[in-house]
């Protein structure tokens, strides 16, 4: 009689998105929590109905959630087979609601960046205060 094999651990996590984003508080030197954010493709076939989440306790969105529809990875695997893979996608962060509409410059963070399909993950961090952000292509 064989013993039973066990299924590693990391195969049972679900699968990363394709994009996924961080939010950080420059004011506090912490993760900003509880940030709504929503993500939109603009092109091509857009603008899609936006994807939205809300940060984790530790800033980040690991998840997109949409209505009944295709999944953002399905939006990339058709991608690469139809169009070549160029995408313009758009996230937005809702700031106002984060600092408190008062208290902050940028009521609305719109960051558009463009993704190859091809070319697997983007993780794009904002780094946020009331006065100013600043972005770029994490790993």
């Amino acid at each position: 009689m064989s013993e039973p094999t066990q299924t590693p651990a990391h195969s049972l996590a679900p699968a990363r998105e394709p994009i996924t984003c961080h939010v950080l508080d420059l004011t506090t030197g912490r993760p900003a929590a509880s940030v709504a954010v929503s993500l939109t493709l603009l092109r091509p076939f857009g603008p899609s109905a936006p994807l939205t989440a809300v940060t984790s306790s530790d800033g980040r969105i690991n998840h997109w959630n949409g209505d009944a529809g295709s999944s953002l990875s399905e939006v990339f695997a058709n991608l690469r087979e139809h169009d070549g893979g160029r995408m313009v996608w758009s996230l937005k962060f809702d700031t106002g609601t984060y600092f408190g509409i008062d208290q902050t410059l940028f009521p609305e963070v719109e960051v558009k960046f463009c993704v190859d399909a091809k070319s697997g993950h983007y993780h794009i961090p904002l780094l946020l205060s009331p006065w100013s952000f600043t972005t770029y292509r994490g790993s």
